[in-house]
């Protein structure tokens, strides 16, 4: 009832840190703030600590996605909430799609020029293997446009969000580059001369158990069939 008393924001970046420092010190409203450079693969929160932990598509650059979360529920008191939304598989699918074809064309092979990321149906089964309660999932898609899939690269690497594997080639041959570019226009160009670029944002909810929350019935003990709701409502269909 009385709002957001204290907020902790961590970040990796030592920059983004000091960053959020010195917003924070030009505005005199709001929480206490509270300021941490952190990696989630080593969540540096006491055990039932937070009402609710928050985290906006970072959980994609961990290593050990289940374990991140599994210290996400750890950290959180009873009945606080886990918040995160992280790319999904099909983000950039059109600039894998050209990629692909472009290096099996002029390399004869492919090397992953981005980094793996999680598909919708995986997210229910990470959040019920990090132990939280009551999960849900929800996916947005929002499609980007760019004069050229060399314009999305650069945009791409001034977000650090290009490849993070140690396996792969360091290096994009400028002919597999400008391939790329021309497939991507070729098999995904608008009338308007642009590319689109889609991203897929997953958003999933989970709760640290407390005796309070609803309980799922044991199985079999529904009372009414599918069958019954069918000739109670009726059908529209012929």
């Amino acid at each position: 009832p009385g709002g957001i008393e204290k907020l902790t924001m961590m970040d990796m970046s030592v920059d983004m840190v000091n960053k959020w420092r010195e917003l924070e010190s030009a505005t005199d409203d709001g929480p206490e703030m509270n300021f941490i450079v952190g990696d989630e693969e080593y969540l540096p929160m006491k055990e039932n600590s937070q009402d609710l932990i928050m985290s906006c598509l970072g959980l994609h650059w961990t290593n050990d996605l289940p374990g991140a979360m599994i210290q996400c529920r750890l950290a959180l008191k009873p009945d606080g909430l886990f918040l995160a939304a992280i790319l999904g598989g099909e983000t950039l699918k059109e600039l894998r799609i050209a990629c692909t074809i472009a290096q099996m064309e002029r390399e004869g092979g492919i090397s992953p020029r981005m980094s793996p990321l999680a598909q919708v149906r995986d997210a229910g089964n990470l959040l019920s293997r990090a132990g939280f309660a009551l999960p849900g999932v929800d996916v947005d898609r929002y499609t980007v446009k760019y004069n050229s899939a060399l314009e999305l690269v650069e945009h791409l690497r001034a977000m650090a969000e290009t490849n993070a594997l140690f396996q792969r080639s360091h290096i994009l041959k400028r002919d597999t580059a400008l391939a790329t570019a021309a497939i991507y226009q070729s098999m995904f160009g608008l009338e308007d001369g642009t590319i689109p670029a889609t991203f897929q944002v997953i958003y999933m909810t989970g709760w640290k158990e407390h005796s309070s929350q609803q309980k799922p019935k044991r199985r079999g003990s529904a009372t009414v069939s599918f069958g019954d709701i069918r000739k109670q409502f009726g059908s529209n269909q012929d």
